[in-house]
């Protein structure tokens, strides 16, 4: 039977497109979900959507929607985007606004509450709308504003609201920090989760009065007030999963969900990726919550780096400096924008981003590289009736295989796909060794067994090549039982 395996992105805003940085996410955890299935895994993939807050309900009335309307018309787009970064099929979307999970979101609000960890009080806080939380005045700049919104006026609350009793649970987080020392990759962010822990937490915010903000999900028992948004958003990783599993929650009819939550979550090995700044939310606000929910808590957490623009500033839509990744897939294909973000971008670092950065490593790695031998491989295939009906899987160089999943197994995908293209560089290598393009004129039978092992290099790399750039690899071994030289997999710009 399957070993399940269960991972996660975080939910996106859908008050604006997808940017660089999101793509990264996306097609990472995706690379990591195609791996773990070939790997003979029982593989759920979730994503979604984050719908409801301040930030949502704010660009709906500028431009004159209703926040439903709203965020249907981001949803539909963020599922196109999707397809764009070649994001698996096979993938479980969550939207915030779904019936299901609203109700578990105010089932989980109930055991948390059950459990003592919510308590009302009358407070005031800076808000900043961008990132949904509160702010204290040592996380503003020397405006007063929010390092990653600046220009962004604060929002002051001053009303009451329920809190969630934070402060009560930093001495079991830390000890089940000590208890899973690979909780959090890389080591760095582990360190700074650590860090953050070991000060001290605060009590904070998890409603918001329904007659200021009337954008999100009710508070059991209280239609005054409505949840806090990323007290919502998170419980996505397990209302997706049908959680909690009970006709009681909801009354006669249950979640409408099949129940997936004992196989994948507290059977499985629940992994989520994030970015550096989704880090305290994912790392230990979420585990928080489930310790106080009585819940069993993530397996891991991925933790990227940003990507940075010119001058090292991070990419953000506040900024005006973000990519879109959409024209990069259009451009110069799925796979090319795979191929830039699973290779030449750092596993957990800051990497720099120029369209010139980009070119130059389409060029070497693809147009230059793979693509050239590709052609070259293949022409001498067809030249000579060299075809082969049926691929094995996998033959041959089972320590480089070893080592790519050695690397994938740590979340490495850089280096991973380094060792694919120390491939690539050796099968080069080889043909200019051994000209067997020169040989087939003196010894044909010679020359013939060579090509034949270049085809079979070329589909180890083929094979390899699955999980992170599957419509290329799926062409080429579709040349190889072929025979045939395909069309260039990658023209040179």
């Amino acid at each position: 039977m399957s070993k399940p395996f269960y991972i996660t992105t975080t939910l996106p805003y859908v008050n604006a497109p997808l940017h660089l940085g999101h793509a990264l996410e996306f097609v990472r955890a995706d690379a990591i979900a195609r791996y773990k299935k070939l790997a003979g895994f029982d593989v759920y993939f979730n994503t979604g959507t984050d719908e409801h807050g301040l930030k949502i309900f704010n660009k709906a009335q500028a431009k004159s929607l209703t926040p439903q309307e709203f965020v249907d018309q981001g949803f539909a787009t963020f599922q196109e985007q999707l397809k764009m970064f070649g994001v698996s099929e096979d993938i479980h979307f969550t939207r915030t606004t779904g019936q299901v999970h609203q109700l578990a979101v105010q089932e989980f609000w109930r055991q948390v509450s059950d459990n003592g960890y919510i308590y009302k009080k009358n407070y005031q806080a800076k808000y900043c709308v961008g990132c949904e939380s509160e702010k204290t005045d040592s996380e503003l700049n020397e405006q007063g504003e929010c390092p990653l919104h600046p220009g962004q006026p604060l929002e002051l609350i001053d009303e009451e609201n329920y809190f969630f009793k934070y402060s009560a649970l930093g001495d079991r987080l830390l000890d089940f920090y000590a208890q899973n020392p690979n909780f959090v990759i890389p080591d760095l962010r582990f360190n700074e989760v650590k860090s953050f822990v070991k000060n001290g937490l605060q009590d904070f915010s998890i409603s918001r009065l329904k007659s200021k903000m009337p954008w999100g999900i009710a508070v059991p028992d209280d239609p005054d007030q409505v949840i806090y948004v990323w007290f919502d958003a998170l419980v996505n990783y397990l209302s997706t999963l049908g959680w909690p599993c009970h006709a009681e929650a909801f009354g006669e009819g249950g979640t409408g969900n099949k129940c997936l939550y004992e196989k994948y979550w507290v059977g499985g090995t629940p992994t989520q990726y994030c970015g550096k700044d989704n880090n305290r939310f994912q790392s230990i606000m979420w585990q928080a919550m489930l310790l106080a929910a009585g819940l069993p808590n993530s397996h891991q957490v991925i933790v990227n780096g940003f990507i940075t623009g010119e001058g090292g500033i991070r990419m953000s839509k506040t900024l005006g400096n973000v990519v879109d990744p959409r024209d990069l897939a259009q451009e110069y294909g799925t796979d090319a924008l795979r191929y830039f973000l699973l290779r030449e971008v750092n596993s957990f670092e800051d990497s720099p981003f120029t369209i010139e950065r980009f070119k130059e490593a389409y060029n070497a790695g693809l147009a230059n590289g793979l693509g050239n031998l590709t052609s070259r491989i293949m022409k001498m295939a067809e030249m000579n009736g060299i075809n082969i009906k049926e691929l094995p899987d996998f033959l041959g160089l089972p320590e480089v295989k070893a080592s790519v999943d050695d690397h994938l197994n740590n979340f490495e995908l850089n280096k991973a796909m380094d060792e694919i293209w120390g491939l690539v560089s050796l099968a080069d290598q080889k043909i200019q060794k051994e000209k067997p393009f020169s040989l087939i004129k003196t010894s044909p039978d010679l020359a013939k067994e060579i090509m034949r092992s270049l085809v079979y290099d070329l589909n180890i790399i083929a094979y390899l090549l699955k999980p992170f750039m599957p419509e290329t690899s799926f062409k080429i071994q579709e040349a190889i039982k072929s025979g045939k030289m395909p069309e260039p997999l990658f023209l040179r710009r």
